[in-house]
């Protein structure tokens, strides 16, 4: 038999060996994500499928192609910020989430541990300081510069949220652009010995320069308030090792169309065994931030990584096969 592309009907959950199926995924612009997928696609291959090459799509465009039977997974759940996503493309009734393909990672604001250790900052509500906020202050208006997210990701509206949550308007600010330039920018002033302020998210390459306890702390939050449309969360859910960073840890699932799931349970499994560790992910980010970003490099870069983690990755695939027996 050809292969065929994996669309079952609605009615369908035929179960289709591994050889009958071409593989529809879509990722965003996020370049890590491409790293990812190439990954999964690895272990697909090896498994006996055929890959369509993945889709660059904005995240809204993914989830309602998966939920109308037009593409088949992506890694690009990002749990719990992706909930209101999910639902409005039809929730469980279309969609299924698998596998946790990066585990879940801190992100809230992070200070240089110098400036930290000089004047006892540990929490962001004392930057109702004047003379406190002054430290971060770069274009000499007199509030802190706080570095944050690109205009339009959820990070940008959490961050205004929290500067009027907490009482910050007078004395902090949020730098708003290419985070990847803002974040280069700040890595300038800390190697120039400078106070730096900066929102970030676990994993990215951050993490691998600006290293956590040795270059740069957390700061903590008075208390969790997330914007109206965001998800309803307890302290305890953002709070990490006793600190409350006002952020979720976040996790990135995979999410598929729920009759192909239905109809391939060798590829079920394997999309639910494979994970990336953070620290990976970190490593991986900068290596992709530093230049090597092309198709051909992140194959590469997925194959260096299944290389180093063969025996896990073997077993994966192993147990993946044992789904079809």
């Amino acid at each position: 038999m050809g292969l065929i592309s994996c669309q079952p009907t609605q009615q369908s959950s035929e179960q289709l060996s591994p050889e009958q199926v071409t593989i529809r995924a879509a990722q965003s612009t996020w370049v890590e994500e491409a790293f990812q997928n190439e990954v999964v696609r690895i272990g697909l291959e090896q498994l006996g499928y055929q890959i369509d090459k993945p889709r660059e799509l904005d995240y809204p465009a993914i989830y309602l192609s998966l939920a109308n039977n037009d593409l088949d997974y992506s890694v690009i759940y990002y749990n719990p910020i992706h909930e209101g996503l999910f639902d409005n493309a039809g929730g469980e009734e279309k969609l299924q989430l698998l596998g946790v393909v990066v585990p879940p990672g801190e992100a809230g604001y992070r200070i240089d541990k110098k400036t930290a250790e000089e004047y006892g900052i540990s929490s962001i509500e004392q930057l109702k300081d004047p003379e406190i906020a002054k430290l971060f202050d770069f274009d000499g208006d007199g509030k802190a510069n706080l570095i944050g997210c690109n205009p339009g990701w959820t990070c940008e509206l959490i961050i205004d949220h929290h500067i009027e949550a907490y009482g910050l308007q007078d004395t902090v600010e949020q730098d708003r652009g290419k985070y990847v330039t803002l974040l280069a920018d700040a890595i300038t002033r800390y190697n120039q010995g400078e106070p730096i302020l900066y929102y970030a998210y676990n994993p990215h390459w951050i993490f691998a320069i600006l290293k956590p306890n040795e270059d740069t702390v957390w700061l903590t939050v008075p208390f969790t308030s997330l914007p109206e449309d965001e998800v309803d969360l307890s302290e305890a859910e953002t709070t990490v090792d006793g600190k409350n960073l006002g952020v979720p840890k976040q996790s990135q699932n995979i999410v598929a169309n729920k009759m192909f799931v239905e109809s391939n349970p060798i590829a079920k499994r394997w999309l639910e065994l494979m994970q990336i560790p953070v620290d990976d992910m970190n490593q991986i980010s900068l290596r992709i931030k530093e230049g090597e970003d092309s198709p051909e490099e992140l194959r590469s870069l997925a194959e260096e990584w299944v290389s180093g983690n063969q025996e896990q990755f073997d077993r994966w695939v192993e147990e993946a096969k044992g789904a079809g027996k």
